[in-house]
């Protein structure tokens, strides 16, 4: 079946059911159109990668091979995270692209594509031209590449571990549970030798997920790691995505803390260290981001959801960190890209450096009552928002990622899907009565 090139684009990366929308020849004619886009910007030689998919191997050979065929060299790093891919797209100065499907279900797999430095490839940095180059078809050079093996994991795990002072670190008891993803490679190189007590679940590389869904933004997928810590009385849990790109903390009673509150105990950690330093924060992020910044003199800036839209303004503010509500977390010294493994290390460090719990570390941070997303499949995304704009017409508004308005004690956005016909409701209020009410309110005014 040929490959749906419409349908596995997305806003920020390629991703579709094996082999329905995306097998190795589709690969193959995306490895070429990505060698003809990069070739244009210079570069000779690429990073290629892939998770633990069953499928991986053979995609990222067909991407491989599509860019031999356009005389791109190949680094082939086999096995790795996404932001080991990052990282050696930074380190070596060279577009990379690594097959996975992040939190997807078995089944799934896709890519994410990087120019230089680890900068972005989204629908406004490339995405879309790739596409029109897959679609339209190879045009091969007379010179092959050359693929060559390349090993990025010694190199990672010193980067990663520079963030922090590994001197400062503690015995803590920590539970990891990497749900058969990639932080079952990454997670025991970067501990390896370090003070810690390892519980590490599910550390098996097995990409058909036996255990559980590789999402921890579900809380539901946290149950077996928060059991575990409260059964062995451990200090914090680590829960990674699939990719490893993503991590979100389980305090010491087993309780799952947002992307929000993460982003807010790195930022304070930060700030102690760079006093006045931007942070970038996305329009979802709780308000207590903002405050913390703040009171830790600090200078914060908003930016729409998603990797490429932070990237962005990391690069223009010249921000030492940024975070998303998701759990994506950003560093000006990782070459602007977001690595789940530095910021569970300097939580970590910060915990050691505290006298009592994950859950008091975080207590003085965690001041509102948020809804987590809700998304409502609507006919008309755009016209449902302008009737909600226009009902809280007398609150403050901005329009920077759909619209966000803020009530005084409440605020909420609420943007449109990029790729579906959805609705995605973001509310916070200062408890939760509060919350629940207003997140009817807004609810019945789309329905």
């Amino acid at each position: 079946m040929p490959t749906d090139f419409e349908a596995i684009f997305k806003a920020y990366d390629v991703r579709g059911l094996v082999p329905d929308q995306l097998d190795a020849s589709g690969a193959e004619a995306i490895g070429g159109a990505f060698a003809r886009f990069v070739r244009a910007t210079g570069a000779e030689a690429i990073l290629v990668g892939r998770d633990m998919r069953p499928d991986g191997e053979e995609l990222a050979t067909g991407f491989a091979d599509g860019a031999l065929a356009h005389g791109i060299d190949v680094l082939d790093v086999g096995l790795c995270a996404t932001e080991m891919l990052y990282y050696g797209s930074g380190f070596l100065g060279l577009p990379g692209a690594v097959f996975t499907a992040s939190h997807n279900p078995a089944g799934y797999n896709g890519i994410k594509m990087c120019l230089s430095g680890a900068a972005p490839v989204g629908t406004a940095t490339g995405l879309t031209e790739i596409k029109r180059l897959a679609i339209a078809g190879p045009q091969p050079t007379p010179r092959r590449g050359k693929c060559t093996p390349y090993r990025l994991l010694e190199g990672y795990v010193s980067h990663v571990r520079s963030f922090v002072d590994v001197g400062a670190l503690e015995p803590l008891r920590v539970v990891v549970d990497s749900a058969n993803g990639m932080g079952g490679l990454v997670v025991p190189a970067v501990f390896a030798d370090l003070p810690f007590v390892l519980d590490h679940m599910y550390a098996e590389l097995d990409g058909t997920f036996p255990n559980h869904p590789a999402d921890p933004l579900q809380t539901e997928n946290c149950q077996d790691l928060a059991a575990r810590i409260r059964a062995t009385k451990a200090d914090i849990g680590l829960a990674f995505d699939g990719d490893a790109d993503r991590v979100f903390l389980i305090d010491e009673h087993g309780r799952s803390l947002s992307g929000s509150l993460t982003t807010a105990l790195v930022a304070r950690a930060i700030l102690k260290a760079e006093p006045g330093a931007a942070i970038v924060h996305n329009v979802i992020c709780s308000k207590a981001v903002r405050e913390v910044i703040s009171e830790g003199q600090g200078q914060a800036v908003r930016s729409r959801v998603g990797h490429t839209f932070m990237k962005q303004a990391m690069a223009d503010s010249g921000a030492v960190f940024g975070g998303e509500h998701s759990g994506h977390y950003y560093f000006r010294r990782n070459f602007g890209a977001d690595s789940a493994m530095i910021a569970a290390l300097l939580v970590l460090e910060a915990l050691s450096g505290h006298s009592a719990g994950l859950a008091d570390l975080v207590a003085a941070l965690d001041r509102y009552s948020a809804s987590s997303e809700i998304n409502t499949a609507v006919a008309d995304p755009h016209a449902v928002i302008d009737k909600v704009a226009g009902v809280f017409a007398g609150c403050q508004q901005d329009w920077l990622d759909g619209l966000t308005v803020e009530c005084g004690d409440w605020w909420f956005n609420l943007r449109p899907s990029n790729t579906e016909p959805l609705l995605r409701l973001n509310l916070e209020a200062a408890n939760q009565a509060e919350m629940q009410r207003r997140s009817q309110e807004i609810l019945a005014l789309i329905a």
